[in-house]
């Protein structure tokens, strides 16, 4: 274990590196490591492995006091709680040069999703080229959460980006998340349910990228088999000549080719231009149940 700078996963058992370590992941949100279980954990279970790492903090950190923070999680609900030392309130982490503000104690999500740094990696150099040409560069954000995708747009160089999300409290905390890096103009925030209306998002456009990260599964609002092809047939009419889309899934279940498959009946006029590799730390035994973050491009005009 090393302790970066930036927030990000220590130890990603989920991905079957470590047989028999399945259920656990640890993440590093600086100055508070996060360690989560996946399934039913006994005190007896769980106190060696609080040991483990404060014996390994005392060695790191010999002058630092360890905050650990301890969520036991399913499908249903998390249950949080301070295993030792503090968490900061506002508590705020940086990732390549950019700020975002975290809750590590409540909730299943923390503000900031860790297994997507490379998707923003993508998202800031792409920008960063496209933006250098394009002045006018605008971008789509849906299911935009936080807004951490926003963040590192328009530090890359976007003229303009409009996030869309149905929790007006995340989006709260994407505002908050703007403000932090010094962003405040020329950013739009909507809560608002996608699939009850397009309007506002069609006057809005086109677009030079789309990035489209839903959740897999949640209930009344989206479900990736069923949903996920009425996105991706609004593309075409919402893309610049030329943009691209960014299309994310964190679904075990579902392979890249479920995203392929779909892009070939829905928008075939896209093409696949690659799958963005995840970050090292989430390695995984079968790349077909990892994270998949697919870019597409539109058709340049003739």
């Amino acid at each position: 274990m090393t302790l970066p700078t930036d927030a990000q996963r220590l130890f990603h058992g989920r991905g079957g590196v470590y047989p028999g370590s399945e259920p656990w992941a640890l993440d590093w949100y600086p100055p508070v490591l996060l360690l989560t279980c996946y399934q039913p954990v006994s005190e007896a279970e769980l106190a060696p492995i609080q040991a483990a790492l404060t014996a390994r903090w005392a060695e790191l950190m010999p002058d630092q006091p360890l905050n650990l923070v301890f969520q036991h999680r399913d499908e249903v609900r998390a249950d949080t709680r301070l295993l030792c030392g503090a968490v900061p309130d506002p508590h705020v982490v940086s990732e390549q040069g950019a700020q975002f503000k975290v809750h590590l104690m409540r909730g299943f999500n923390h503000g900031l999703f860790l297994d997507m740094a490379e998707g923003r990696r993508w998202v800031r150099e792409h920008v960063a080229q496209a933006s250098a040409t394009n002045p006018r560069f605008k971008a789509l954000n849906l299911f935009a959460y936080t807004c951490a995708f926003s963040v590192v747009a328009m530090q890359a160089g976007a003229r303009q980006v409009i996030n869309v999300d149905m929790a007006a409290g995340a989006l709260s905390i994407g505002k908050q998340n703007h403000h932090l890096n010094g962003i405040t103009s020329d950013v739009s925030f909507l809560p608002h349910d996608i699939f009850s209306s397009w309007g506002k998002i069609n006057r809005s456009g086109p677009y030079d990228l789309i990035i489209l990260d839903p959740p897999t599964y949640q209930k009344g609002s989206f479900v990736a088999e069923k949903d996920y092809a009425r996105l991706m047939r609004r593309l075409p009419d919402l893309l610049m000549p030329g943009g691209h889309a960014l299309l994310c899934l964190n679904s075990p279940k579902l392979g890249p080719a479920f995203l392929q498959d779909l892009m070939a009946v829905e928008a075939p006029e896209l093409s696949f231009v690659e799958r963005v590799a995840n970050p090292a730390a989430f390695a995984d035994v079968s790349s077909d149940r990892a994270l998949k973050v697919l870019v597409y491009q539109a058709p340049d005009l003739a």
